[in-house]
């Protein structure tokens, strides 16, 4: 299994206000503690090169949030602008956060949809993550996504059932547009609140658990996709609002990838 890290399992996050970000240093030194060799790049320019060389790591993914509904704006440049060997792309909304979104109308949808076709055209992988607070979030959104559009997928396990869609069943449906996984776990129960009580304030109750600790299906998944030839990254992502640099989220990292191993073997 190729397994990397990702600074959102930090609590480090492109969103202004999100919580206190811990410097790049500690987050890979971490990372490296826990024996992983691969992360994705986490917000714009928190990762640089000289800082992955130096802790020995490999910058693999980066999440690059851009507006793709809108006609008078060409995401293009922005996609071009990651080079990664994977764009994790989301439909963002054009606002900071992922508490409020608007609805796209079809003159959004059709913009949206050939804005995919083109980014899935570029000389580099570029996938779609489905995400709580974008317009791409729902069932609907994923399965009109997966009809009317040839982009691969970044399978989030965690915002899939947060916004409704079960993970399994994207994977059972059409396993060859997985081409990246987030893989999360998550208390379904909390979940249920986050249209009243809001992502942001969700994530910092702890929405998401050691993977084996909730509600998603990971070793199922995990199964799955390996039956079906699956041999993209799996990355450990547990998004978490610190409160400041004392809070220690490298033991749920720790949780996490135990688990995620143990399922390995068997």
């Amino acid at each position: 299994m190729k397994i990397a890290g990702a600074p959102i399992s930090w609590g480090v996050c492109e969103v202004p206000g999100w919580g206190h970000q811990l410097p790049p240093a500690r987050v890979l030194a971490e990372m490296r503690e826990l024996g992983l060799a691969a992360t994705e790049l986490g917000p714009s320019g928190y990762l640089t090169q000289e800082f992955l060389t130096r802790y020995g790591m490999s910058g693999i993914a980066q999440f690059v949030p851009v507006v793709l509904h809108d006609p008078e704006h060409d995401p293009i440049p922005e996609i071009l602008a990651a080079d990664v060997e994977v764009v994790v792309l989301a439909a963002s909304t054009g606002h900071d956060g992922y508490d409020t979104r608007p609805v796209l109308d079809e003159t959004g949808w059709r913009t949206l949809l050939g804005n995919l076709d083109r980014a899935a055209a570029l000389d580099r992988l570029v996938t779609l993550h489905p995400h709580v607070g974008t317009m791409i979030e729902n069932r609907y959104e994923v399965e009109r996504v997966l009809d009317d559009s040839v982009i691969p997928l970044c399978l989030d396990t965690g915002h899939l059932l947060i916004g409704g869609t079960d993970p399994l069943s994207v994977v059972r449906r059409d396993p060859a547009r997985i081409a990246h996984v987030h893989l999360k776990d998550v208390d379904a129960a909390l979940a249920a609140k986050v249209p009243e009580i809001g992502y942001t304030r969700a994530v910092r109750e702890g929405v998401y658990r050691p993977l084996g600790r909730g509600d998603v299906d990971v070793a199922g998944i995990v199964a799955a996709l390996d039956k079906d030839g699956y041999s993209g990254w799996y990355v450990m992502e547990q998004d978490v609002v610190l409160s400041g640099p004392d809070d220690d989220p490298m033991d749920d990292v720790k949780q996490s990838l135990a688990y995620l191993k143990g399922i390995g073997r068997d």
